[in-house]
């Protein structure tokens, strides 16, 4: 590996691999490391959704909303294995209440008392609309309004939902499109170095002195710093760089919780609370049902975010407040959570703390460090093209802006052609079954057939770990996707940790400390 860059950038999350891969691509040489794993916290622990954020309109961030749904189109074109289009299912009731506290509630409070804080049709009809023309998309379809009686969307609903508003976003694998972007990168020539810790950054003349410590240690030199760290942007900051940068970050944890498949169709259900917050109720993983998410402060970044108790009960009355079958904690077969590291605007709550990123650059006392607060993962290739302007002010590159006609890797096909990658995936490997193939398709494209190979049968692939992974899999994400431990495979490269036994994710385990012990010995 190198050992002096012009770029390095502290942090394997969206914002750090994004910023990596554009940057590489302009001809710059770049490193990156990251303390644990590719997308290890916020970046593997969304919602999943590329959305414009419907809800952000309550708080007049139009620009942000306005940006992220015309990125939604450019991300289903680049990337149409990991994300694909979805519709949202919004139930209007009479019953609904606008007591959150935000910018246009407080207006129709003075405005209308009448409506004592209830969010009403024609209010919520009239954001849609606007959602739909600051979108101009080219690929989803527009808002309707649907009968939720005697159909598929109303059967799961409680009856007094008679009417509903259906409307489009995006879903995608979030850890996923961390790994593509990482793999792009190191494509263009950034080296990538996972399980490494940035001990310290110090200004050396026009360079920044890096200290590693971990899976590469030693000391590296760069001529530009990236702070993309996320919960630990304010760590970085105060502790690595020693900054006297003020500008601050505010944590808030969003938890979510996963169930067996709760209803039969393939739409996400958009849930108003009478506390003025909204959720989810996904399709995930063909069966099961993810709901989320919450919002709480969360104050320190060393501390692993859980799902509470709490947290767990307060989504679970949330969601029994629409199905007519009721869910309990002992339905839930899984939670996670996340820590959104947004930019601390001073707003009074979390929900309304603004979720723009905001950029800054200190460039006092020699060579630049660019510090990256806040962003959402729909408009992660935006930020990456924000930083990249801050950073042209201080190095040259080769190109300008070229990210938004490029496919990740494996996503060279048109956004509606998963049918005809997954039938040719079968005829060329006719033991694959349908749910294999799809969910070779879904996680690697077109590279699916790189991931194969030569295998004419099942047993050729090697190791059968259960649930379709087999040592062939394994082995291409550990060479070309940085997994280090069955949790790298289980839950960021894949989410099959919902479908394997102890047993056998204690199998994969060994194997990969094998085949890790046996490529160093090699080495």
């Amino acid at each position: 590996m190198r050992d002096s860059y012009d770029l390095f950038i502290i942090g394997g999350g969206i914002n750090g691999c994004g910023i990596a891969r554009d940057a590489a691509g302009r001809g710059l040489s770049v490193g990156l490391a990251e303390m644990g794993d590719l997308a290890g916290a916020t970046s593997s622990s969304s919602t999943k959704l590329f959305h414009g954020g419907l809800r952000y309109l309550e708080y007049w961030e139009v620009r942000l909303v306005r940006e992220a749904l015309k990125e939604r189109d450019v991300l289903l074109r680049n990337m149409p294995h990991i994300s694909w289009p979805m519709r949202f299912v919004l139930p209007l009731s009479p019953e609904m209440r606008f007591e959150g506290g935000t910018p246009t509630s407080k207006l129709l409070g003075t405005v209308m008392p009448w409506l004592k804080g209830r969010r009403p049709d024609w209010l919520i009809r009239a954001g849609l609309l606007m959602y739909d023309s600051l979108a101009k998309s080219k690929v989803l379809p527009g808002t309707r309004t649907v009968s939720l009686r005697g159909t598929a969307e109303g059967a799961p609903l409680e009856d007094r939902f008679e009417k509903a508003f259906e409307y489009s976003d995006a879903w995608v694998e979030d850890s996923r499109l961390v790994v593509l972007n990482a793999r792009d990168a190191a494509q263009h020539g950034a080296e990538i170095a996972v399980g490494t810790r940035v001990v310290s950054a110090e200004r050396d003349g026009d360079d920044w002195l890096i200290t590693l410590d971990g899976e590469r240690t030693g000391q590296v030199r760069a001529r530009m710093l990236v702070n993309a760290a996320g919960p630990w942007v304010g760590e970085v900051i105060r502790g690595v760089v020693r900054s006297n940068a003020t500008e601050g970050v505010r944590l808030v944890r969003g938890s979510h919780i996963v169930t067996r498949r709760l209803y039969d169709h393939d739409k996400c259900y958009f849930f108003q609370g009478a506390d003025g917050r909204i959720i989810f109720a996904i399709p995930y993983e063909t069966d099961f049902t993810l709901i989320g998410t919450t919002d709480a402060e969360h104050h320190d970044p060393d501390s692993r975010p859980v799902c509470t108790p709490e947290e767990r009960d307060y989504l679970i009355d949330f969601v029994n407040g629409y199905f007519k079958r009721d869910i309990g904690p002992g339905d839930v077969v899984w939670t996670y959570s996340g820590v959104r590291p947004l930019y601390d605007d001073g707003a009074t709550s979390a929900t309304a703390a603004t979720r723009d990123y905001v950029l800054k650059v200190e460039a006092r006392g020699g060579a630049p460090v660019l510090n990256i607060f806040g962003g959402k993962i729909t408009t992660f290739r935006k930020l990456a093209q924000a930083a990249m302007e801050k950073i042209e002010d201080h190095l040259s590159t080769d190109r300008g802006p070229w990210t938004q006609d490029a496919p990740l890797p494996g996503g060279d096909f048109p956004v509606d052609g998963v049918a005809e990658q997954i039938a040719g995936l079968r005829a060329a490997y006719p033991f694959l079954t349908a749910p294999w193939a799809l969910r070779l398709v879904r996680a690697y494209g077109t590279d699916a057939r790189a991931v194969l190979g030569q295998a004419t049968t099942a047993e050729d692939l090697g190791e059968d770990f259960g649930a379709t992974l087999t040592g062939a899999e394994v082995a291409w994400q550990m060479d070309r996707e940085w997994a280090r431990r069955a949790e790298d495979v289980l839950w960021r490269r894949t989410k099959l940790g919902l479908r394997l036994d102890q047993a056998q994710v204690a199998r994969l385990e060994a194997w990969m400390s094998e085949r890790r012990a046996t490529q160093t010995t090699a080495a």
